[in-house]
């Protein structure tokens, strides 16, 4: 099941399930939120919920989609009340992504933390059942304010020094009344950082990640499959520019999703009954490592077809949100 939030002609809101070229509408459903918050009140699935609301108009996806109305597939009236967060060095292959230079393991005594990392995460990131492994490189990217919704531009501020793609899963949750987290399925992602700033010092990656992110336009209900290989690629002009193969699932990873998520909603801060919280699971395929510069007017297209519709967002300049020395006092 592919579920996806949109808004009619007059603004309205709507939640619908994908079905090939349509989108039918869930009966008295504004939200994906609410629709997951009954589901968990009722103590059943999110698939289920649907199936007992049922389904109404149909409507065209793909005119949907051209006209930009298709939202996030999950979001909160309050984007205060949204996190967005995402985990590093978890896919095979991030490590020598990250840090080409150092792309075999040795002597730890030798190693960069970015090898390090990956390296503790490949020997402890998946262990048994019910049991927590080591903890992986964590981030936080913003709250719900720098979600750009499908086909929308990613804004690139006059301090940033790069637009990089970042294609990844990431999972949709939300906290039930009860304070335990939701999973509600997952979500293709374009996570956006700042590669250029990430690189001339690990210690400002927090930095590179405050950027906007993009996810959906679809989520995928029940469990993410072991393998899944999809497409990343930057078009200019109308032509490609870049592309390359985009793989996830647990079977292209060092960490189970079992572990990711213990070690984000290990934290009290991050289970506030009805807050929503979308993680990004990590990469290992990015332009940037093969000397791509991208610039405004190109577009990102993220693909795996287990998520229907391809991700695409564009990258527009935005003047600047705060000057130097122009802080008010009082």
């Amino acid at each position: 099941m592919r579920l996806v939030q949109f808004e009619l002609n007059n603004g309205e809101r709507r939640v619908g399930l994908v079905d090939g070229g349509l989108v039918r509408e869930v009966q008295d459903a504004r939200s994906v939120r609410e629709l997951a918050l009954a589901a968990i009140e009722a103590g059943i699935g999110l698939a289920q919920q649907v199936d007992q609301q049922g389904l109404g108009m149909t409507h065209d996806y793909p005119q949907l989609l051209a006209q930009l109305r298709i939202l996030p597939p999950l979001d909160h009236p309050d984007p205060a009340h949204m996190l967005i967060s995402g985990t590093g060095l978890t896919h095979l292959g991030s490590a020598s992504a990250r840090d080409k230079m150092h792309q075999q393991a040795g002597d730890e005594s030798t190693l960069t933390d970015t090898m390090r990392i990956f390296k503790w995460g490949v020997e402890g990131g998946k262990p048994a059942a019910g049991q927590a492994g080591v903890q992986p490189e964590w981030f936080y990217k913003g709250d719900g304010s720098i979600v750009v919704r499908p086909g929308q531009p990613f804004p690139l501020p006059p301090f940033a020094e790069d637009a990089g793609e970042e294609p990844e899963i990431g999972g949709l949750y939300v906290i039930g009344h009860d304070g335990k987290p939701y999973r509600l399925g997952f979500a293709v992602g374009n996570e956006f950082s700042d590669h250029v700033m990430e690189r001339k010092n690990y210690l400002y990656l927090a930095h590179s990640k405050l950027r906007s992110c993009s996810y959906g336009p679809e989520l995928r209900v029940g469990e993410l499959p072991q393998h899944l290989a999809g497409s990343s690629r930057i078009m200019r002009n109308g032509q490609v520019l870049w592309e390359n193969e985009f793989l996830s699932g647990e079977a292209n990873m060092c960490h189970s999703l079992e572990n990711l998520e213990y070690h984000h909603f290990k934290y009290s801060q991050f289970l506030r009954p009805g807050d929503v919280h979308v993680h990004f699971f990590g990469t290992a395929t990015l332009s940037f490592g093969d000397g791509i510069r991208t610039q405004p007017g190109d577009s990102f297209e993220i693909s795996q077809a287990e998520f229907g519709a391809p991700l695409v967002n564009g990258i527009a300049p935005v003047s600047a949100a705060f000057e130097p020395g122009s802080i008010g006092t009082l």
